[in-house]
């Protein structure tokens, strides 16, 4: 296929179609929980399902990115977290039936207003 100066068209501005490749996305992508959406992981706030010592499972933030343990990823606001809430997002993406639902709510409202 020849280019407008009359030559060939490179292989690497080209897929397999003839069609130009989109861009590649920069860093590891993520899904949001909430709105099923992908982002970046530095956009998106990783939660992990801690297990207390009475047995109780409750949801905490990981701002850093490196608690262990399984992680969902959601955007840190509240229309996000209201839809993960009422998909029942939480207990599927991370396995289990956690509870501490209000304390992410009172940590996503703090932060989002920032």
């Amino acid at each position: 296929m020849p280019d407008a100066a009359g030559g060939r068209a490179r292989l690497e501005e080209t897929d397999r179609t003839g069609l130009r490749a989109p861009a590649a996305p920069s860093g590891p992508l993520r899904t949001c929980i909430g709105c099923r959406g992908t982002d970046s992981r530095s956009i998106l706030l990783r939660v992990v399902a801690e297990t207390h010592p009475d047995g109780l499972t409750v949801l905490v933030p990981d701002p850093r990115r490196r608690a262990p343990g399984r992680g969902a990823w959601l955007h840190p606001d509240l229309r996000c977290f209201d839809l993960a809430v009422r998909r029942r997002a939480f207990a599927r993406a991370l396995r289990c039936s956690p509870g501490g639902i209000d304390d992410l709510r009172s940590w996503v409202e703090d932060h989002t207003q920032r």
